[in-house]
């Protein structure tokens, strides 16, 4: 593993990106991102970390995975136009008898957190930082052409698109629970076979269960694949009390799992993702950003706007619920693990494969720059300074140039409990798995 030195650390907000609305009794509330962007501001770990505005991205830049059709659609679709596309929206997954309904500025959202990803994965692939957050990305149910699981852009896709070489490795609840899928014997198919690997886990996962199998399976992913990057998504519904998951794992044991894949020292991407009791997900993502800045931060919430937020004790750190009882039997995890690692054996080799090139970095485009509106024009290649401005919801408080990318291959690490890991392998693009 590599030498616990701190990281150069880059982090991506944009002060839009809180402002959308799911509608009412919708569990995903993008308010969230603005709250955990403030709780990260009042324990000063901005400080420690650039922080960047990203750009919007492209509808062409995000149809290098999307359906054309698909994302022409979404930037008609609206919620005064929603009746008349009908047969469009059940083509598409999209409207109010599915998870993923049609709201104002529905497109704007998808820009905005696939452009934090997109600008992300630029910096790490330029070495101008080792970790990358985008606290706001994560959604990877989108399909290619169709919305799931509250996710309409599958930034993830978007974020190593230009490599075939990636192993999935999935830890979720398994059975009756969305979406499924994601049994153990789900290893990927044809020249995917063994490049997806899936943990299905039962109700009750506590700390100490979640890590006696999450660090010896990345353990095994690292020796037997060697990726030169990882992108890691941080589901916050894997955490106790959430309104929709049904794990025991605190803030601390989610954090642990961060810090572990931290260690091996690769470029690492750290994205967002699920998460439903929202108090809950700001203190699991506050605290990972100070894992991942190697930063120690108290246990008692800083006094801000949203203090009252955070009763009824104002800590940072969550306990598990006592009650809860735990229905992975040790046992049981060890067979899931033993049968993984067999998988993992009969991944042979993992040949490198000569990648395509690099997409143009989003930070480094001195054309735009001189032709920008120099009232509008940000420093530092498009660093932000701080501003302590923040947006309230009471609704939502309830509950490279062109250089050559080069011989690369991801690990995309799910840490959550509602997906399994998609086909994904040399000559395959993964994550489009009905």
């Amino acid at each position: 593993m590599a030498s616990f030195t701190k990281k150069r650390v880059s982090y991506f907000y944009h002060p839009e990106e809180g402002h959308f609305y799911y509608g009412p009794g919708h569990p995903m509330k993008p308010h969230r991102m603005k709250l955990a962007h403030h709780l990260v501001v009042n324990y000063d770990l901005y400080r420690k970390m650039d922080i960047f505005e990203p750009h919007i991205a492209s509808a062409e830049e995000i149809k290098n995975f999307h359906a054309p059709d698909y994302i022409d659609f979404l930037q008609r679709i609206s919620p005064n136009n929603q009746k008349d596309l009908a047969p469009e929206l059940q083509k598409f997954n999209l409207g109010e008898l599915t998870d993923c309904p049609v709201f104002d500025g529905i497109f704007d959202f998808c820009q905005i957190y696939s452009g934090g990803t997109l600008d992300a994965v630029s910096r790490l692939n330029h070495g101008q930082c080792d970790i990358a957050i985008n606290w706001a990305g994560g959604l990877h149910h989108a399909k290619k052409s169709e919305g799931s699981g509250f996710c309409y852009v599958n930034d993830i896709v978007l974020a190593f698109y230009v490599t075939d070489r990636v192993m999935t490795v999935s830890f979720h609840k398994y059975g009756d629970f969305f979406p499924g899928t994601g049994d153990i014997k789900d290893i990927g198919t044809k020249n995917g076979k063994y490049y997806a690997v899936n943990f299905p886990l039962l109700s009750g996962m506590d700390d100490a269960s979640y890590e006696s199998v999450f660090k010896p399976v990345i353990q095994k992913v690292m020796e037997t694949f060697a990726p030169s990057a990882v992108v890691l998504q941080c589901g916050a519904d894997s955490l106790t009390g959430d309104r929709l998951g049904c794990f025991n794992v605190t803030t601390r044991g989610h954090g642990e799992c961060v810090r572990f894949v931290k260690s091996f020292g690769l470029p690492l991407l750290v994205l967002g993702g699920g998460g439903y009791t929202i108090r809950n997900v700001l203190r699991a993502w506050a605290y990972e950003t100070s894992i991942l800045l190697d930063e120690e931060v108290s246990n008692n919430i800083p006094y801000n706007d949203y203090f009252e937020f955070y009763a009824p004790n104002f800590k940072l750190h969550l306990e598990p619920d006592l009650e809860l009882e735990n229905a992975n039997s040790r046992e049981y995890l060890e067979e899931c693990k033993n049968k993984i690692f067999e998988n993992l054996r009969a991944l042979t080799g993992a040949p490198s494969i000569q990648m395509s090139r690099a997409p143009p970095t989003y930070m480094l485009r001195e054309e735009d720059e001189d032709a920008a509106d120099p009232d509008l024009r940000t420093d530092n290649d498009g660093k932000r300074h701080h501003e302590a401005e923040f947006y309230q919801d009471d609704k939502d408080q309830q509950g490279n140039d062109d250089a050559n990318a080069g011989n690369s291959s991801i690990a995309a690490i799910c840490l959550h409990q509602d997906r399994e890991a998609d086909n994904a392998a040399p000559d395959v693009i993964p994550m489009d798995v009905d």
